[in-house]
């Protein structure tokens, strides 16, 4: 018998020779195309692979505030929060108590500490976490506060590169936080200068605030930039904030008052992620929250 002959036995092998390599269009999360695949893997449980986009939750106030209005159970918001937001921010005391392993949203990790509303200077932290307990806890991310025009710009520099380095040999990414030093305006003269240190160290994703000019800021920073929402709003200005930084080119938010000191939380959240995730417009959002409250 012919080998040929048993040809029509077996479904041909299809090897699709007229179809390009499919993943050559490289990695969707910006400045990343270079990393590996462990660090990618990360950011993917960050950014939302269709939008590109993340809504975070913070709730790591109580390292340096203790029981925050609105933060005094844990153990109760966290879970109800977990729907509508992508990734939760916290410190390792929080996350182990109160976050229930089956929540398989993305984890921001605080990795720096040693400040308390009792000092006058905020800027003088520690990494408080070692890169073995990042690992253990599954963090995809792990946050270092940053001073720069501040006191303590030199230590926090170096502890923003310890984590970087440790990052870089266990393929997790470093979110550099971007804190306003008391001497500091928040202008985008300011913030410019500070995103781009900050991404220069080697971060894969800068969070930091608003400011006029803000496009540029997000232009020049290499990495993509969450805007943190900052002290409370009211709902429609915290709304307002989301979508006009999301108009101007950030890759997403980090709510923590806006969201946990509002009298509706959970509608917040989601409304929250209609803009970052959906393109929706404030007003939409608006019109959505005063639907599911009334």
């Amino acid at each position: 018998m012919h080998m040929a002959d048993l040809d029509g036995l077996k479904v041909a092998k299809n090897y699709h020779v007229d179809t390009p390599f499919a993943y050559n269009e490289g990695f969707y999360v910006k400045g990343a195309n270079s990393l590996d695949w462990g660090m990618q893997k990360h950011l993917s449980n960050i950014f939302d692979p269709k939008s590109g986009n993340t809504v975070m939750f913070a709730f790591d106030h109580g390292y340096f505030m203790g029981s925050t209005a609105g933060l005094e159970r844990l153990d109760l918001l966290l879970p109800q929060l977990a729907p509508y937001v992508d990734c939760f921010m916290g410190t390792r005391g929080a996350i182990r108590s109160c976050v229930p392993p089956q929540i398989t949203k993305g984890i921001a990790l605080r990795v720096t500490s040693g400040s308390s509303m009792l000092q006058s200077d905020l800027s003088h932290e520690v990494v408080a976490v070692d890169i073995e307990d990042a690992i253990r806890m599954n963090a995809d991310c792990m946050a270092v506060q940053t001073f720069i025009g501040a006191d303590g710009q030199l230590s926090s520099i170096d502890n923003l590169s310890q984590v970087v380095n440790a990052g870089f040999r266990y393929s997790i990414p470093t979110l550099g936080v971007c804190a306003v030093g008391k001497d500091m305006e928040r202008t985008g003269r300011f913030f410019k200068l500070a995103t781009r240190i900050i991404a220069e160290m080697g971060v894969q994703i800068v969070k930091t605030y608003d400011c006029e000019d803000f496009e540029e800021v997000v232009a020049a920073c290499p990495v993509p930039i969450v805007v943190a929402g900052g002290k409370k709003l009211l709902e429609r200005d915290a709304m307002h904030l989301a979508y006009s930084v999301i108009q101007k080119g950030a890759r997403g938010v980090d709510m923590g008052r806006n969201i946990f000191q509002s009298q509706h939380p959970l509608q917040m959240a989601e409304a929250i992620r209609k803009i970052v995730h959906e393109g929706a417009s404030d007003a939409e959002a608006w019109e959505f929250f005063e639907d599911a409250t009334h």
